[in-house]
């Protein structure tokens, strides 16, 4: 008996079940569709801002980047999707500064975890929504991302603006003032030192045996 109840039980969840799976299929069949015609629309296909499709520098109205080079954004990635290569250049106050000369970024192993941008402390990364990416072969999923030519130069530090000649001359004045006191202190110093040396054998040292 207790066979027969489970049996007609298992029959009506199986027929609830098929009615639930009958349900989502109808709406499906009312429900209006959204097919995207591409590459036939690909003028004026929206895709989100959110979208993550590849990294790149961000650069101003003059061609410059904000990377310095730290390779925070190196460090933090997971599967070494990005190698930054640097050198040294001189500044025109005369100091070295590491500069960015190459920016390496593979898209085939890019996992778009965003750790590169969030992390960046010159806010020098982002990501576009360009998803076309296609290519033939892997290498050419390697790129630079610091293709644009930059400025030649570097901006030049401001100038010091030149001592007064009146200044420079008291000034002068005042150091040779001091060394000429300092050369007089050590010649009366070593006089004094002399001459008590030459007193010294009239004593008593030489009539000590007596």
């Amino acid at each position: 008996m207790s066979s027969i109840k489970e049996y007609f039980k298992s029959v009506g969840e199986g027929v609830k079940s098929l009615v639930a799976g009958m349900g989502v299929t109808g709406r499906e069949f009312v429900t209006p569709k959204i097919t995207e015609q591409y590459p036939e629309n690909r003028k004026t296909l929206q895709i989100a801002d959110r979208f993550r499709a590849e990294l790149t520098l961000k650069y101003d109205a003059e061609g410059r980047h904000k990377c310095i080079a730290c390779g925070i954004c190196q460090m933090n990635c997971p599967n070494g999707t990005i190698r930054l290569e640097t050198k040294m250049v001189e500044l025109p106050d005369g100091k070295k500064k590491r500069k960015l000369d190459k920016y390496l970024y593979d898209l085939g192993s890019c996992t778009f975890c965003m750790l590169c941008v969030t992390t960046c402390p010159q806010d020098a990364l982002e990501f576009s929504n360009d998803f076309e990416q296609a290519v033939f072969e892997r290498d050419k999923l390697v790129k630079q991302l610091n293709y644009r030519p930059e400025p030649e130069g570097e901006p030049a530090a401001p100038a010091k603006p030149a001592m007064d000649p009146e200044k420079l001359a008291a000034i002068k004045a005042e150091a040779l003032k001091k060394a000429a006191a300092i050369k007089a202190q050590r010649a009366a110093e070593a006089a004094a030192k002399e001459a008590g040396e030459t007193a010294a054998p009239a004593g008593g040292p030489e009539n000590s045996d007596k």
